[in-house]
């Protein structure tokens, strides 16, 4: 297939088509350098300068100020489950987890090698349906951190506002929803994020650090585990994944371009509601598995009346290069991921077919 598809999988995920189209046209000379920026020191002035202007891009982005450190690592959003309580909680101490889903469970899990680990909310016996009430949440007296998920890949759930913790810093996996949407950053001590679903290609980790939180973190760690190490040395350390952290920086470009994250955000709106309509309008032969008020932007999640027909409209939705819609195993059904780089003619390519293929087998 020589076509581009509409790939609607959850990470990796669908980069921007002009994106790709700019790493292929410097592909063999970054930057009139002769080499490829696959080849180039991490050394070099020209690198470090292009990492620079990444992280710079990214709070300009996030409107964040000069209080926030922007590091580079790798391990994936699954080693900050780690390194946040390696480096903030201690075994006298508490830190507060948000459950509300697989990945918030996870990072609740790895929590407790390190301290103690109170949940403040779980939604797992309602098969993380939906995003919890802020009267719902019960705090600790004094975490150190609270921890959250601020959208749920696997079940389709987004916290719509984020709770108030006060002085305590939260701190947050945004791995598949980070500059989707504007919010205040401020209330945020650290946010994570893999680059694979909203940012580019697998590879990378992102870490936003405020540096009143990062003053406090332990010392006594391993090198390679403490935060400070990757201030310190702006990401420099070791060898960073630099083709990656290169192609987070055209897809920045790429969304400044598109008018930043507040125009992103009403064309996320647009193109998640074509899809949301077309579960709402088909009396009930779709059924979306989070609840209204607790709707992902970035992640549909819906079932049909049998796995029979699920499977035929995976099979269907393939042929007509509608790919990657079969559901995580643990919702079944389908999922549309649609990131900022979905486009809205992919989500209306897939609502039209849903409403064919309800036409069809309804």
């Amino acid at each position: 297939m020589n076509e581009r598809v509409y790939n609607f999988y959850p990470g990796p995920a669908t980069l921007p088509l002009p994106v790709l189209e700019a790493a292929r046209e410097e592909l063999l000379a970054f930057q009139s350098s002769g080499m490829s920026v696959m080849e180039i020191s991490h050394r070099s002035k020209q690198y470090e300068g292009l990492q620079n202007e990444t992280a710079d891009r990214l709070k300009r982005l996030l409107k964040i100020g000069d209080n926030y450190k922007v590091l580079f690592l790798q391990g994936g959003a699954s080693m900050q489950f780690d390194m946040v309580p390696m480096n903030f909680l201690t075994p006298e101490k508490t830190a507060d987890y948000l459950v509300t889903g697989s990945f918030a469970q996870k990072a609740a899990a790895e929590g407790k090698y390190f301290g103690q680990v109170h949940t403040a909310v779980d939604t797992k016996e309602e098969n993380f349906r939906r995003i919890p009430d802020p009267a719902e949440l019960k705090f600790s007296p004094n975490p150190v951190y609270v921890h959250i998920t601020s959208n749920n890949t696997i079940y389709g759930t987004q916290w719509q506002t984020f709770p108030d913790c006060g002085d305590v810093p939260l701190v947050a996996d945004m791995s598949s929803d980070i500059l989707s949407r504007p919010f205040d950053a401020k209330p945020f001590g650290l946010i994570y994020a893999g680059a694979q679903k909203n940012l580019g290609p697998a590879g990378v980790t992102i870490v936003i650090i405020r540096e009143d939180l990062l003053a406090k973190a332990n010392p006594n760690l391993p090198v390679m585990y403490r935060y400070e190490t990757f201030a310190k040395n702006n990401s420099l350390y070791n060898t960073p994944p630099t083709f990656s952290i290169y192609m987070v920086s055209l897809v920045l470009k790429w969304l400044e371009d598109q008018g930043g994250v507040e125009a992103i955000y009403k064309h996320n709106q647009e193109k998640a509601a074509l899809i949301y309509d077309a579960i709402d309008q088909s009396s009930g032969f779709y059924q979306g598995h989070a609840e209204k008020n607790s709707r992902s932007l970035m992640n549909v999640t819906f079932r049909l009346p049998s796995t029979e027909l699920e499977e035929k409209f995976v099979r269907e939705a393939t042929d007509q290069g509608l790919v990657g819609l079969k559901g995580h195993r643990s919702v079944g059904g389908l999922r549309a991921s649609i990131y900022n780089a979905m486009s809205y003619e992919g989500c209306k390519a897939l609502a039209d077919f849903m409403k064919d293929f309800l036409a069809k087998n309804g």
